[in-house]
């Protein structure tokens, strides 16, 4: 298994529009987690201008598909979007 950091930059009023499509988002995020893909995810704060998902599956097309599909994305909320193999070298591996 390996680890993926899924990056996404977010519109400046991403907070403000994210809640027409924030259940379905939570729907697919909980999904991955219950299958053991996903195992972290949220927005950075302070700006809220980043988001990070971790995943930890065989391929990097289980993280790209997840990205495809996430109505954040679908919908603009999400201008780039980025997977990047993460070599984890202190905590569960």
């Amino acid at each position: 298994m390996n680890y993926f950091a899924l990056f996404y930059d977010l519109i400046d009023d991403y907070v403000a529009r994210r809640s027409v499509f924030r259940e379905e988002h939570l729907r697919l995020a909980r999904e991955a987690h219950e299958r053991d893909e996903l195992l972290l995810a949220g927005a950075l704060s302070d700006p809220v201008d980043r988001a990070l998902l971790v995943f930890r599956t065989v391929d990097r097309s289980v993280v790209e598909d997840f990205a495809r599909n996430d109505p954040y994305v679908i919908n603009g909320l999400v201008t780039r979007w980025e997977v990047r193999p993460w070599t984890v070298v202190v905590g569960n591996s």
